[in-house]
């Protein structure tokens, strides 16, 4: 049992499928990718501050230093600020646990105590100090002293400008990626809200039937229309929402013998198309206050195509002796599985075998006056019993809650990719600023402007952010296509969404770059030139 909550999907023969922990395991890996994303920034960020300690590394190795007790040195200084930054994060945690408890529903609790806790807040630290101190340790020991003691520039090697570039644009991949599949997964909640439900669900009310309220649903109907608040009302075995009940056996004329059809029913009374806001396709409604439609009902479209009758009005469909006369056809509406396609449907009038009363609001009402109207009614009708009900709209919000959880927590952790990416995007462009420092006062004094060059630095990340969409855009494609192939309606993936993605990377970067290419552009050309 302790294992319903994340393994809850089944396959035809009983296996267990991988059920809610499939976004755990996503939302793990996502998290595991951010962090990668920061070790690379630190590698960026040490690489650009090596001019600022080459003379540091040449006086040490002249006085003695050996090669791998600097590189000692350096990953000592990563691991202590992975230790830190554990610590920090730990802290921080402990801040904004409360309102992510809040967010995801659940009480999570971070127990530093817990060896296992301990242990693995060790480890991501050691990991994260290693991977991230790895390379600027080798890159920055390996300077020559008699080079950065001359103040000689040290020449860029090509195979390390190809790892800082390659690394920006793994980054700069991964946040569109998180950026396009985010507005994916909003434009398909939204899809599936907003679509044709085949019924109206707003201002939509209803509570359990209790003691004598169906036998005097007539005089509890015109009650609650003489509040002057309520349009309609009916009863039904069943909500809306959820059509519980199913069953075989059903024939009518052609069916195939070797066939059987799993048919849900519902037990209405003469009003529940007309409450619930219905389009009768074919046919008609029931007739109002009369039980002359016992032995009619009225089915959906899935059943309809089901039967392949070619006049379904008065088609007569039995189950053992019992037979019904199809006397209408409303829309399919949806119900149990929003995702899903209609069920094949039968509606009884048979209110006898009701357990739910619905009652609809007029559109223009005054929604708290009339609620109270509705809880008179229903007191004075059914004296002794709780006042409970449930709103339809609300009700079918909170089928979305697993989808809605998913689309606000990809939110964020676009949101941290983006701004991560950002820092290391920024400090290429201050290890770029630092290495043309030189150049950018040649080209000043020979007549470039501050926006020229400003321009001129900029476009090489722009270059880079645009390469990173050209890999980003098909993998998300695939990614959220297959994602989407599990929902009957489904939104189209447009194109719009690649081109929002790839203008708000490109813009975000020119953001990022434009203080150190600006900062750049404006120094005074005699100040890097004047050691020439």
């Amino acid at each position: 049992m302790g294992r319903w909550r994340l393994y809850d999907s089944f396959d035809n023969s009983g296996k267990e499928r991988e059920g809610r922990i499939k976004y755990v395991n996503l939302f793990s890996l996502i998290a595991w990718v951010i962090l990668i994303i920061a070790c690379i920034n630190f590698m960026n960020l040490s690489t650009a501050r090596s001019e600022q300690r080459a003379r540091e590394v040449g006086v040490r190795k002249v006085l003695g230093a050996g090669k791998f007790k600097l590189i000692g040195q350096f990953i000592g200084e990563s691991l202590f600020m992975s230790f830190l930054s554990t610590v920090l994060a730990v802290l921080f945690v402990l801040i904004v646990l409360g309102a992510f408890n809040g967010l995801v529903q659940k009480q999570l609790k971070l127990d530093i105590l817990n060896p296992v806790h301990a242990g693995g807040l060790i480890a991501i630290a050691l990991i994260c100090g290693l991977v991230a101190g790895s390379y600027p340790a080798f890159y920055l020991s390996a300077f020559k002293p008699v080079q950065v003691l001359k103040g000689i520039r040290l020449k860029a090697s090509g195979g390390a400008g190809l790892i800082r570039k390659g690394l920006v644009i793994l980054q700069f991949t991964v946040s569109v990626m998180l950026i396009i599949c985010t507005v994916i997964i909003y434009s398909q909640i939204q899809h599936t809200k907003n679509r044709n439900l085949g019924y109206d669900k707003n201002n939509l009310v209803y509570t359990g039937l209790q003691a004598k309220m169906k036998e005097h649903f007539n005089a509890l109907k015109g009650d609650l229309l003489h509040t002057g608040t309520i349009q309609n009302a009916c009863l039904s075995s069943q909500t809306v929402l959820q059509l519980g009940s199913n069953t075989g056996g059903f024939d009518w004329p052609g069916k195939d013998p070797n066939k059987q059809l799993l048919v849900s029913i519902d037990y209405v009374s003469p009003e529940f198309v007309s409450t619930m806001g219905m389009h009768i396709n074919t046919g008609r409604d029931f007739y109002q206050g009369s039980l002359t439609d016992s032995n009619n009902v009225i089915i959906n479209e899935a059943f309809a195509k089901a039967i392949h009758a070619k006049n379904i009005d008065g088609t007569i469909i039995t189950n053992g002796n019992d037979k019904f006369t199809i006397v209408g056809v409303i829309d399919d509406f949806v119900a149990n599985n929003v995702y899903a396609s209609a069920d094949p449907l039968i509606i009884f009038c048979q209110p006898k075998y009701a357990n739910v009363l619905t009652v609809r609001f007029k559109p223009a009402a005054d929604l708290k006056n009339g609620l109270a109207g509705f809880e008179n009614v229903i007191k004075k009708n059914n004296p002794g019993f709780p006042v409970e009900y449930k709103f339809v709209d609300a009700e079918f919000a909170q089928y979305f809650k697993a989808e809605t959880l998913i689309g606000t927590l990809a939110g964020i952790f676009a949101s941290l990719a983006v701004v991560i990416s950002c820092l290391g995007l920024f400090g290429l462009a201050a290890y770029t600023a630092e290495r043309r420092t030189k150049e950018i006062g040649i080209r000043k004094v020979l007549g470039a402007s501050a926006q020229g060059m400003a321009a001129l630095l900029s476009r090489e990340f722009v270059v880079l952010v645009i390469i990173s969409c050209i890999i980003a855009f098909p993998l998300s494609w695939m990614i959220m296509n297959n994602w989407l192939q599990s929902y009957t309606y489904r939104v189209a993936i447009g194109w719009w969404i690649f081109a929002l993605a790839g203008f708000a990377a490109v813009f975000i970067a020119l953001l990022t770059v434009s203080y150190q290419a600006i900062k750049a552009a404006l120094m005074n050309p005699v100040k890097s030139l004047r050691t020439e």
